[in-house]
């Protein structure tokens, strides 16, 4: 059973929305982070404060979470940001590439989450946790969304599939990536008690991306609820904001590894190493496996595939069947050297599609060679959530990226 909730939170103001919009926290740099704030109305003025302040600053210290309360107090004195006059859940839809993705905003309970209801398939980092932590808290909100997907649910299909059809929308514009952004706001009681009774029926939600912002918002909850003994749980720290899709509509892209060097090997000798545990074969140009258990070998000038030999995995093992962990368990940690790839500074990973040029770029440079894997599928992430057990890192890389910005709940 799922508990999911309206909110009465912030949103970008009509007609500012395509200023506001900016992509989420953790996928820019320092450097983006500055060049996108050159836009006073971006968002990333409050998620990344630290460009507002002196380039020394620890971006991890208190006065930085200071600044991002002040900035989103700012935006809302301003009416950057305009509250909602009732408690609403939102529809959300994205479009990239003719591809439509439309999710439920709202609020899920950290009990759910607590209870494994929200199901994870990554661990978290304490630093980075503490960030989002130290950020929520001294903001007194979820400045950006979790992003969760459930398993297909024909109800709730058709009830936004009316709505969406039926009611116009509030925001409709398409950012510099290309991808449309459409939003609507459910206001109708009975709409909003439909959609939590279809919720109610759900045994789980899956995080799909966020799970340190889930992890942080868990976290402030359990916080709140100490400094406020008395609470009820209906109190607006006991929910985090997350937009909600069905596992079907959203896109997984290839996440691909590139690595400084050879371990001391030689390219013949490495080839040699790698044909202990797989099947190798030259190819004329690098190609993008189109199945599972295929990868492709990318140096500066030549090209292989290779397909993992029998035996060397368990086909019945959820962690150890995924490609990432074939990868790691029988090539990246054997021959490279490759412990711990979370950590180890040898080794860099490329998301998205059409990635070829950032690849042959950095291996003309820096690196040696790269890895195409197979993306993960939804089915992996469910098989793997349902075990109660991770995958290794970097293991799925989501298109399109939530837009932060567009809607902001706060716990007061």
């Amino acid at each position: 059973m799922i508990k999911i909730r309206p909110f009465r939170g912030y949103r970008a103001k009509e007609g500012l929305e395509d200023k506001i919009a900016c992509v989420p926290y953790d996928v820019i740099n320092h450097e983006e982070a500055l060049k996108i704030g050159k836009n006073p109305y971006s968002f990333v003025h409050v998620i990344r404060p630290e460009i507002d302040m002196l380039n020394d600053i620890d971006p991890y210290s208190q006065d930085v979470y200071n600044k991002a309360k002040d900035t989103l107090q700012d935006f809302i004195q301003k009416e950057y940001l305009v509250k909602e006059e009732k408690e609403i859940i939102y529809i959300y839809r994205q479009i990239m590439n003719d591809r439509v993705q439309n999710g439920i905003v709202g609020c899920v309970s950290i009990d759910d989450y607590d209870k494994n209801r929200v199901k994870r398939h990554e661990f978290t980092r304490v630093d980075k946790e503490m960030d989002r932590i130290k950020h929520f808290y001294t903001c007194g909100a979820n400045t950006e969304p979790v992003f969760l997907f459930y398993k297909d649910n024909i109800l709730l299909k058709k009830l936004m599939k009316d709505w969406t059809e039926n009611h116009k929308p509030i925001f409709d514009f398409v950012t510099k990536d290309g991808v449309q952004q459409i939003l609507w706001v459910v206001d109708d009681d009975s709409k909003l008690r439909e959609i939590q009774r279809i919720f109610a029926e759900m045994k789980s939600l899956y995080i799909a991306d966020g799970h340190h912002r889930t992890e942080s918002s868990y976290k402030v909850g359990l916080m709140k609820r100490e400094e406020n003994p008395d609470y009820t749980g209906d109190e607006e720290f006991n929910f985090f904001m997350s937009v909600i899709f069905p596992g079907d509509e959203l896109y997984i892209m290839p996440y691909n590894r590139i690595v400084r060097d050879l371990n001391g090997y030689s390219i013949e000798e490495f080839i040699e190493q790698v044909k202990n545990n797989f099947y190798i074969t030259s190819l004329k140009k690098p190609v993008q496996p189109e199945k599972k258990h295929e990868f492709t070998i990318v140096f500066k000038d030549r090209f292989y595939s290779i397909k993992p030999k029998e035996g060397i995995f368990d086909p019945n093992d959820v962690v150890a069947s995924l490609d990432t962990s074939i990868l790691q368990n029988n090539l990246l940690s054997p021959i490279l050297g490759i412990d711990d790839p979370r950590t180890n500074e040898r080794i860099e990973f490329c998301g998205g599609e059409n990635m070829m040029d950032t690849i042959s770029g950095k291996l003309e440079e820096e690196m040696k060679v790269a890895f195409l894997l197979y993306p993960t599928q939804i089915e992996d992430i469910i098989n793997v959530s349902d075990a109660d057990t991770v995958m290794p890192p970097k293991s799925t890389w989501f298109e399109p990226k939530l837009k932060s910005g567009l809607f902001i709940h706060t716990f007061e």
